[in-house]
């Protein structure tokens, strides 16, 4: 043991004495990280939901306690998986339309913003078409699928694809477009083949955009399901947020909220870590940025 590791003081009377630098700067870390300060600020908007209302006086039918949505919450995930009056079933037909129309609206973006950035004449014919369906208010079309394709599944799905759709394809075209044009230049002088500059340059680059669409893409999902059920539906969390609003059952309301919050931020926790295997390339602060843009 070296004298740098023991260091007696005067106050001490030359007794050793270790000072535990490193753990305070492990907990300072702690203390500065976002999760640590997401949580933090998560307890005391709790705190604030459940005593700031009684404090308050607002009445439960406007706005209930949050210890009213846990109770309403727990009551909802005790009945059974197949239960339509709990809260399994519902959110189960919700996660399956979501989670369907997510993937196949934004798959359908994505290869039409790859055929357009490999066809040039494609983006400058289909442009107009973009727009104008981008233009169209999707809630105002909802009805309308509803009575093409009824109250089942199907409906909902093609309202989730149109919200998912549009997003993934503008953001992909956009970051093709970015791409670095010395880049492909340096392929093509290297006698690279068109797959080849897609593979190796377009693609990887275009990536942080196309997630970026995607985490966009993930909570429109959920709204899309949503208004389609709101719209007309059999089953669903929207349905049964219609319901527990009829029965004046705000408790019941609020937990279907939390339900859906949880939805979407665990799919953009799903996009996410994807982004970070996929992306590992890329620095973290490059690639955020990007996808804040």
């Amino acid at each position: 043991m070296t004298n740098a590791q023991l260091k007696p003081t005067a106050a001490e009377g030359g007794v050793i004495s270790r000072t535990p630098i490193a753990g305070t700067a492990g907990l300072q870390r702690i203390f500065k990280s976002s999760r640590f300060l997401s949580s933090v600020l998560l307890i005391a908007l709790i705190l604030f939901w459940e005593f700031g209302i009684r404090a308050l006086k607002v009445p439960r039918f406007l706005v209930p306690p949050f210890s009213d949505v846990l109770k309403a919450l727990w009551q909802g995930f005790s009945a059974a998986p197949l239960a339509r009056d709990g809260f399994w079933f519902h959110s189960g037909i919700t996660l399956v339309e979501v989670l369907l129309g997510f993937f196949i609206g934004s798959g359908v973006g994505l290869a039409l913003g790859i055929l357009i950035s490999q066809v040039r004449v494609l983006e400058e014919v289909l442009r107009p078409y973009i727009v104008a369906f981008q233009s169209l208010p999707k809630v105002a079309i909802a009805p309308l699928i509803v009575m093409w394709l009824g109250y089942g599944i199907s409906s909902k799905v093609a309202i989730v694809c149109l919200l998912t759709f549009f997003p993934v394809l503008i953001t992909s075209i956009t970051g093709f477009h970015a791409v670095d044009n010395d880049r492909i230049d340096l392929l093509r002088s290297l006698s690279a083949t068109s797959w080849q500059i897609f593979t190796k340059a377009k693609f990887p680059s275009a990536l942080p955009y196309v997630f970026a669409g995607l985490e966009m893409a993930a909570a429109f999902s959920v709204v899309g399901a949503i208004v389609g059920e709101f719209v007309g539906a059999q089953s669903g969390l929207g349905v049964l947020i219609l319901q527990l609003d009829a029965q004046m059952d705000t408790g019941g309301s609020f937990a279907v909220f939390i339900i859906l919050s949880l939805m979407g931020v665990g799919l953009s926790a799903g996009l996410r870590s994807v982004r970070r295997r996929v992306l590992d390339w890329m620095p973290e602060e490059l690639s955020s940025r990007t996808i804040n843009t």
